[in-house]
């Protein structure tokens, strides 16, 4: 086959996916995005989603037959597409020159080749190029906001079918974006990248996030995801709040940010953990109450400083351990910026399939995310991950006058015993009223089934 220079140029938008400006391409000459593929030789099939639809996130990486091929078909030189496109230039094993310089391609999800994708705004797309069309481009989750429109802006590996969320009835999502250019800089003087500050900080909001169903005083959350949902996310409230999650937090995730990059927070949390005399934190600290200010929730200090499980009070720990010398040797365990792997927030489209796979279940009570209510979920997951953090703060504690480390230990170990009771019997509770057999349930818990119904009727008359 003959390929000839296009007639018609179709320049790249900043950050786009190179599987984006095909599509645009294919559009402008009015072809399928299937019929101007196949002027390439595909090395795999593109990349789907588990129920069988498209991934708008798909990527393509092309040999350097296939990028001078392109740069004829859009007629644009192939140093601006350098520029332009995040995956330009980046090959696969599977790709070659291939016999007498065949174009080749190869199929990729883009958040494995460049980072976050999410959708372009088309109505900026149709200020750019003339046509309102999808655009698909790398984009961090502090770039999410089109400000012109009043979009956020949605990412691009979930199977759903929105691109944007409306923000113009939040103003306070695009000021937040503002705001955090100054973060950024602040995070750079400091010595820190950016993008662990603010991951840092996304996962602390994150958690706040799942344990605000029962925070009987937020309000700033519902209002603001109410208005993304166009008025009322009632009918609806799981998938909405999985869908709006990162618009509606996004200002108090830079709020956090900046707090943790400022010294004086810094300073109150050692001077809460007793400066030079060590102490366990206190659930009325400055650092907390400072912070609730900050994100503007005045009571929320003593429900940050109490979740021992949490990010947050890792980077405390962290920041306490450096300033008493006692961080040993550097590494992740005394960087405060350091994020496990099990405190990063699960992403929408994770969260999205794992809420399509409950629906589906057969029956109903099995799955135990549709059968066990999420503030439940979230009161085991805290006991048990409080009961972690207390006993992590018990390492290297036998050291120290007997009195003083024999009172330490008890009182921990107590308080750890009694978290790990609670999620216990609370585990047991939402099993039976799931709809479990109790004697499966008793046998799991080791115990009588007369005693579990003497602790379920406690149960019930303890809510009630």
């Amino acid at each position: 086959m003959t390929h000839h220079p296009g007639l018609l140029r179709t320049a790249p938008l900043q950050g786009e996916t190179t599987s984006s400006l095909i599509c645009r391409i294919a559009s402008r000459y009015g072809m399928e995005a299937k019929a101007l593929r196949s002027y390439w030789q595909w090395r795999n099939y593109p990349p789907g989603h588990d129920g069988g639809g498209a991934r708008a996130d798909a990527e393509v990486l092309l040999n350097a037959a296939g990028r001078q091929l392109l740069a004829g078909l859009c007629s644009v030189e192939e140093d601006v597409l350098a520029r332009a496109l995040p995956s330009w230039g980046q090959e696969d094993a599977k790709l070659s020159a291939g016999k007498n310089g065949v174009p080749a391609a190869a199929w990729r999800t883009g958040g494995a080749v460049a980072g976050p994708v999410a959708f372009g705004c088309r109505l900026c797309a149709a200020l750019r190029t003339g046509t309102a069309v999808r655009v698909v481009r790398y984009a961090p989750r502090w770039e999410r906001v089109c400000v012109r429109h009043g979009r956020w802006l949605l990412d691009a590996d979930a199977d759903q079918p929105l691109e944007y969320l409306d923000v113009r009835g939040v103003p306070e999502v695009a000021a937040a974006q503002r705001r955090w250019a100054g973060v950024a800089r602040r995070a750079a003087r400091a010595g820190v990248e950016p993008e662990r500050v603010f991951a840092l900080a996304y996962a602390v909001v994150a958690r706040w996030w799942e344990q605000a169903l029962h925070w009987e005083r937020e309000a700033l959350w519902p209002r603001r995801l109410h208005q993304v949902a166009g008025g009322n996310a009632g009918g609806d409230l799981e998938r909405w709040r999985i869908v709006g999650r990162d618009a509606v937090v996004f200002p108090d995730v830079v709020a956090v940010a900046d707090a943790l990059l400022d010294p004086a927070m810094a300073q109150r949390a050692w001077l809460d953990s007793g400066a030079g005399r060590p102490r366990a934190l206190p659930a009325d600290g400055a650092f907390c109450r400072r912070l609730g200010e900050r994100v503007g929730r005045k009571w929320l200090g003593p429900l940050a400083a109490t979740d021992y499980g949490g990010r947050l009070t890792s980077w405390m720990g962290s920041v306490i351990r450096l300033r008493r010398g006692a961080g040993g040797p550097p590494g992740y365990d005394n960087d405060p910026w350091w994020l496990r792997q099990e405190h990063q927030p699960a992403t929408m489209a994770g969260q999205l399939r794992v809420l399509g796979k409950e629906k589906k279940a057969p029956g109903s009570g099995r799955m135990w995310r549709a059968a066990v209510p999420a503030e439940q979920r979230t009161l085991i997951t805290r006991a048990i991950e409080s009961a972690e953090e207390q006993l992590l703060q018990l390492r290297g504690a036998q050291t120290g006058p007997t009195a003083d480390v024999a009172r330490q230990l008890l009182r921990s170990l107590r308080h750890s015993a009694d978290l790990i009771e609670n999620a216990w019997k609370r585990t047991a509770l939402v099993a039976a009223n799931a709809g479990m057999p109790l004697e499966e349930v008793a046998q799991w818990a080791d115990m009588s089934p007369d005693a579990l119904v003497n602790m379920l009727t406690a149960g019930q008359e303890d809510r009630g």
